[in-house]
């Protein structure tokens, strides 16, 4: 996509021929012969950057300088001046401008000053994105097999274009594998956003996706960008995408095929290239025969499944994640990390922890802050979970099921899913050992979707 460049200037053959040596290199020029009609450009085209000449009929260059910062603080302005001063120079760089050139230009002068201005706006940009790594979470723990799958999905999709939809429970980190697709992509020096589909009431989501124009609706006091421009060229992650209403839900897929959209109030289309990655706790398909998701959109960001599993099924990563947690709390206060013994650990990884990793987060989050001395052993923790005996999933979710064709279903499914674990994925040692023949177990396997161990089978038949 070409660069869009403004130049304002009340003298048509300066607009000229800023024009023309500026669309000789490929930009696209837009043009505004006042400041008030430079500033109504900046709010509907947002240049990439600004040529502003000071002596401007009504409101002068400089004002419009300041009304521009406060606008678009990042986009670089370049001031010219027929009459160059010292004094004009050091309060158009005071209040933010990036150079100062006089007229008439020079052709050089204004291409490498227009590539160095837009060089250091890429590194600021590049230095935001960095910020933005640097405070969100940057790893994916575990060494389970189902945690080392999900991390060979993650290196061979995230280097595409394709878009994702994340399956998980609550707290199982689906926006860390979001995120982790974006770092690894070739978008990764442009922007993240999120959006929380759950978060936003329904009559803002259009707003908050798309933008809206200034008076679009009581209290549009501003014009504003949505998260589908913010992400151009990036990652839009749109998560608890099934709690979107079916209106928006019908827009979304529009903007999906199109790429291209309005702000709400507007009627100029503004074109983006986003890469999408949504997310949902839910059953998009037993969503779709109640008639609350609409299949379209279903299949369009359902292009690369990713599940990511809840922490029951990966307990044996419950050590290094309790051991990263206490390493990361530490690094926030400053301190030395405190250690959890062997017994505290077990206590822990034999607990159900039904919010998943979020939940156990808190919850070593809490020991590390209670616990006096830098070590936090059994007694540590709370009573119940040392002098009761654990919670089982039986307990948990089983005697909660009214339903006793669904209650023998999922102790079907968990059954089978421990044994493939204690036979580590084997299917025919796991048929063997539970009398079923191989084939049989193999309709159970895809029934429930333990896919896993198939593939574990294949790895380990090799005798």
């Amino acid at each position: 996509m070409a660069r869009t460049i403004l130049v304002v200037d009340d003298e048509p053959p300066i607009l000229q021929t800023l024009s023309g040596i500026l669309q000789d290199e490929g930009f696209e020029v837009l043009t505004a012969q006042d400041g008030e009609t430079a500033l109504k450009v900046v709010e509907e085209e947002t240049p990439d950057l600004v040529f502003l000449d000071i002596a401007l009929p009504g409101m002068d260059g400089l004002e419009v300088l300041r009304h521009l910062k406060e606008q678009q603080p990042l986009t670089p302005v370049v001031m010219i001046s027929a009459f160059g001063s010292v004094e004009n120079a050091v309060k158009a760089t005071r209040w933010g401008a990036y150079d100062f050139i006089e007229k008439p230009p020079h052709a050089d002068k204004i291409i490498v000053t227009v590539r160095n201005a837009l060089e250091m706006s890429r590194l600021t940009e590049e230095n935001l994105q960095l910020r933005q790594r640097a405070v969100h979470p940057q790893e994916i723990i575990g060494q389970s097999p189902a945690m080392q799958q999900l991390r060979e999905q993650v290196r061979i999709v995230a280097p595409t274009n394709a878009w994702v939809l994340i399956t998980g429970e609550n707290g199982t980190g689906k926006e860390l594998v979001a995120w982790a697709i974006h770092r690894f992509s070739k978008r990764a020096a442009k922007p993240f956003v999120e959006v929380n589909c759950a978060a936003i009431p329904e009559d803002l989501i259009e707003s908050e996706l798309f933008g809206h124009e200034k008076g679009a609706f009581t209290g549009a006091t501003a014009k504003r960008r949505g998260k589908f421009d913010q992400a151009h060229e990036g990652t839009l992650f749109l998560d608890e995408i099934a709690d979107m209403s079916l209106k928006t839900q019908a827009k979304v897929l529009r903007i999906l095929q199109e790429q291209r959209f309005e702000r709400v109030g507007g009627n100029r289309p503004i074109q983006v290239d986003v890469r999408v990655v949504a997310a949902t706790n839910k059953n998009l398909e037993e969503l779709i025969g109640q008639g609350q998701f609409r299949e379209d959109l279903y299949y369009r960001i359902n292009v690369i499944p990713i599940a990511v599993p809840p922490l029951k099924e990966r307990t044996e990563d419950i050590p290094l994640l309790i051991e990263y947690f206490l390493k990361e709390f530490a690094r926030a206060d400053a301190s030395r990390p405190k250690i959890m013994t062997p017994e505290a650990v077990d206590i822990l990884r034999r607990q159900p922890w039904p919010g998943n990793v979020r939940e156990l987060k808190n919850f070593v989050h809490r020991l590390a802050i209670l616990t006096p001395g830098r070590v936090i052993d059994a007694p540590h923790l709370p009573d119940n979970l040392r002098q009761e005996k654990p919670r089982t999933e039986s307990e948990s979710h089983f005697l909660q099921i009214n339903s006793f064709k669904e209650a023998r279903s999922r102790f079907e499914k968990e059954f089978i899913r421990r044994k493939l674990v204690e036979f580590q994925g084997n299917v025919g040692l796991t048929a063997e050992a539970i009398g079923l023949e191989r084939s049989h177990l193999y309709k159970k396997i895809r029934s429930y979707g333990l896919e896993h161990g198939r593939e574990g089978e294949e790895a380990n038949d090799g005798g």
